[in-house]
């Protein structure tokens, strides 16, 4: 009779040990964003296991506590039947039996329950957990104290936890988004780029100056009219003498203003009345920091320049924009602007393609070094001297060659990718 006592005892512990696992797997696995959203629809369950993750180590601590004692006791009194049947042996089966019983039943199945019903479980269990946390709170406090104690003996202090742990766990998520499919591979690409924003610095991506459309403000008025109006952009930098010497930008709808207001006549329009007063940005600001600026300022645009002074291009909010979404092109257009995906995978890249576009549109990895930021950049760096055109090379399994160099600059490079260079 007692024996069946225990064995029914032990039972009863093992069902409290699973509900143990299986609670700290479903609260550690909710996600707190849809918890919110619920919340905000009135849902109490959904505010209790917020306000219980808001002390996520007093929560851990009780349910890993309330774990151990049930597991430790259950060991205990299966270990006393078992000797009381079979003697000193019945160590041995205890032992085996037990492992066998609390990996399966009281780990391995109440946890992967929980990882595929967190949201459901942790409403369940929250009123249980908030009184187990009570009551189990002097104990799991003293635990608490012992374990940060101990970890500053060491030179560790949990209570330093910055704010890059927390973006390396959001990229982890964000891989985990699993599919081959456009729409997927479009959406983890997305969400990497915005974390990331913190990351880029503003001449990553900017428009270098020698691609910038800009204008002689000493130039007659009615060039300059004819060059606003053929051109793709509405905004447009204004030099006096010297192009490192900005001293304005001309906004192509204020140039049609002072146009109507004259009649059309463009002799009559003063172009430096019409410019606005140009907005300069150190090359080194964050993309995160900048959208925050042209947010706060009402701008779309700003002139990069370097630790001199010196004009290094611009930027605009349009850059940033394409730097979370991606290019916005017609559907016959590349992906990626200055790439052209060839036969096999192989893609016709030009010099000036950033590292970071390409890894993006592609899920490549190559690396995206401070010391450069383009295709051109990355082969430079890596073969430390200047190429010529027609030379090979490996970089990280990726075969680089070059067609097109206009004197020290590459300008076309063919690169083809571990997986192509293979099956070809």
């Amino acid at each position: 009779m007692i024996l069946w006592l225990i064995l029914g005892a032990v039972l009863f512990l093992l069902m409290l040990s699973a509900f143990f696992s299986g609670s700290e797997t479903a609260f550690t696995a909710v996600s707190s964003a849809r918890l919110r959203s619920a919340e905000k629809e009135g849902d109490k369950k959904a505010r209790l296991v917020l306000k219980i993750l808001e002390r996520k180590e007093r929560m851990i601590g009780a349910l890993l506590l309330g774990n151990n004692l049930v597991n430790i006791l259950a060991s205990a009194l299966a270990t006393s039947a078992f000797i009381g049947v079979f003697g000193d042996s019945g160590v041995v089966y205890a032992t085996a039996i037990m492992t066998l019983l609390v990996l399966i039943f009281a780990e391995v199945l109440p946890k992967t329950y929980a990882l595929h019903h967190s949201q459901t479980m942790t409403r369940a269990v929250a009123p249980i957990i908030r009184v187990l946390i009570v009551i189990l709170a002097p104990i799991t406090e003293t635990v608490t104290a012992i374990v940060r104690q101990t970890l500053k003996l060491v030179g560790a202090d949990i209570s330093k936890v910055k704010m890059g742990s927390h973006l390396d766990l959001m990229r982890g998520i964000i891989d985990q988004h699993e599919g081959e499919d456009a729409e997927t591979q479009s959406q983890r690409a997305m969400l990497r780029s915005v974390l990331d924003l913190a990351d880029v610095d503003v001449e990553e991506i900017m428009i270098h100056r020698k691609n910038v459309e800009i204008i002689d403000i000493e130039s007659p008025a009615e060039q300059i009219v004819s060059v606003v109006l053929k051109s793709p952009y509405t905004r447009i930098p204004l030099y006096r003498e010297d192009q490192d010497n900005i001293v304005g930008v001309l906004h192509a709808k204020e140039l049609l203003r002072a146009l109507q207001k004259v009649n059309g006549d463009p002799k009559k329009v003063n172009i430096e009345k019409v410019s606005s007063e140009p907005w300069f940005i150190p090359e080194t600001t964050i993309l995160f920091d900048q959208l925050q600026a042209f947010r706060k300022r009402r701008e779309h645009f700003a002139g990069v320049v370097d630790e001199y002074g010196a004009f290094m291009g611009i930027v605009t909010l349009e850059d940033i924009l394409e730097e979370i979404v991606g290019e916005i092109d017609d559907e016959h257009d590349p992906s990626v602007v200055g790439v052209k995906i060839q036969t096999h995978g192989v893609i016709m890249a030009q010099g000036d393609v950033t590292i970071r576009d390409l890894n993006r549109e592609f899920e490549w990895t190559l690396p995206d070094d401070e010391e450069y930021s383009t295709i051109a950049g990355l082969i430079l760096y890596e073969a430390q001297t200047i190429p010529k055109v027609g030379q090979s090379f490996m970089f990280y399994d990726f075969k680089f060659d070059i067609l097109k160099r206009e004197r020290n600059q590459i300008t076309l490079v063919r690169m083809t990718a571990p997986a192509e260079e293979k099956s070809d």
